[in-house]
């Protein structure tokens, strides 16, 4: 069930460092697990000036730190859209979700287009397997993992600094929304569509050194273009300045160029 959103709630959900009112459209961007607004608030200055940046921030991180964790998906699609819809009103919108974020942003995209007939005019997700693939139906659990072990893990698939998982009081902070996000994404599960939900371009990035993610079945989502860009990396690759700069270059092109369709 949705909520209405007032303007101070919608603020606390969904963040825009750098506004710009004349923007013709809007990138909405979504974390990944355990992550917050602050990666995606230097996009906004470094993207054309006829975009605005917005980020999803989720409880239990940031200014919302006192807040408790979302228990499911469907709790952050309720919150999300609810906060979204005012502004997705207003003009074109694309959305980027990388990881935990690509599943945020698909069952978002799904819940727009069911419930309130908007679209995305480009949808880019990032380092995840459709959520009804057998890739992810069979990929293991990590929520329930020892502290010990999650440390591990998280070494295995870089793009944390060493020094904060080696500082008890960073991970103090960090690992409860981590392992919350993931709890959340573990036990989500949905069914392929029967049919394309989305009619927009639909473009899948992942890095060449991360797991095989089955990025083809995203393809079932949308009767519009589908592409997948390979990037050099691992599962962060997109921190990587080189590789982000090819990501913005791409987002940019494709978002001006849906604007002109939209218009």
């Amino acid at each position: 069930m949705e909520l209405p959103a007032t303007n101070s709630r919608m603020e606390n959900v969904i963040s825009c460092f750098r506004k710009r009112p004349d923007a013709v459209a809007r990138l909405i961007c979504f974390p990944w697990a355990g992550g917050g607004s602050i990666h995606y608030a230097r996009w906004g200055n470094v993207l054309h000036s006829s975009i605005e940046v917005l980020s999803v921030r989720l409880p239990g991180r940031e200014s919302r730190s006192r807040e408790p964790f979302h228990q499911s998906l469907q709790q952050v699609v309720d919150e999300v859209v609810a906060a979204l819809v005012p502004l997705l009103k207003e003009k074109p919108f694309a959305l980027f979700g990388h990881s935990f974020g690509a599943f945020t942003s698909f069952a978002v995209a799904e819940a727009l287009k069911r419930v309130h007939n908007l679209e995305p005019v480009h949808i880019f997700l990032s380092g995840a397997s459709a959520p009804y693939s057998e890739t992810r139906i069979k990929a293991p659990k990590r929520s329930d993992l020892s502290d010990e072990d999650f440390l591990q893990w998280m070494i295995s698939i870089g793009g944390t600094p060493p020094e904060l998982l080696a500082n008890p009081e960073v991970l103090k902070l960090f690992l409860p929304a981590l392992k919350a996000d993931l709890h959340v994404v573990e036990n989500y599960r949905c069914n392929k569509p029967e049919h394309p939900f989305l009619s927009c371009p639909l473009t899948c990035f992942d890095g060449k050194d991360d797991i095989p993610h089955d990025l083809q079945a995203w393809k079932s989502i949308t009767s519009g273009d589908f592409t997948i860009r390979m990037l050099d990396g691992s599962h962060f690759y997109l921190k990587d300045s080189g590789n982000e700069k090819i990501i913005l270059d791409y987002v940019t092109k494709q978002v001006e160029t849906s604007e002109m369709d939209y218009l």
